[in-house]
């Protein structure tokens, strides 16, 4: 069978290509299911982004896909994989994504930016889509809503590129325009 989720080729999109191809998307309507607890998946998702499954790692990155279209984030912030037939839990160490590649049309104000997940889908940062940094004892961290509570880390290196377009800005304090929102890139 084909995959239904297949990766988007960001590198290859304009940012308008990426926003079309995110409006066309069709996830699995998770927040309307609500099944009986059935337990622990024996899933864990790592702070990297990684997969496991009763502690080996999950190598098919469709699957990977598969199993995030079904991730929810209850309201007491733990997060579940649910179908109509059952919700099993998951634990996540820090969040579910993470944004391995950015990408950024216009200057200042008129500023779009795109981050690829780890999981092949995207996510253009605005309103919609906030980025925020919080305080950790390694140091700040960003994330940026996904979906349902769903929040995407950055990578290292994508935080430092997002620094380098704020500094580039000059804006005190130091942060991002993106589809017309400022994000302050400080805890």
């Amino acid at each position: 069978m084909p995959e239904s989720q297949p990766p988007l080729p960001t590198a290859s999109m304009s940012l308008a290509e990426i926003a079309q191809a995110l409006a066309e998307r069709r996830l699995p309507p998770v927040e309307q299911w609500n099944p009986t607890h059935c337990g622990h998946s024996g899933m864990r998702i790592a702070r990297d982004g990684s997969w496991f499954h009763e502690g080996e790692p999950i190598r098919r990155p469709a699957m990977v896909r598969l199993f995030s279209t079904v991730l929810r984030r209850e309201p007491d912030g733990s997060h579940v994989l649910v179908t109509p037939a059952e919700k099993l839990s998951i634990d996540v160490d820090l969040a579910p994504f993470v944004a391995t590649a950015l990408k950024s049309e216009g200057d200042g104000r008129e500023r779009r930016i795109a981050f690829e997940l780890n999981t092949g889908d995207a996510v253009i940062i605005g309103p919609s889509h906030p980025l925020r940094v919080v305080k950790d004892s390694a140091g700040p961290i960003p994330l940026v809503a996904v979906r349902g509570g769903l929040e995407a880390s950055l990578t290292r290196s994508v935080y430092y590129e997002l620094a380098e377009l704020a500094l580039a800005d000059g804006s005190e304090p130091p942060g991002i325009w993106s589809d017309g929102a400022f994000f302050m890139l400080t805890a």
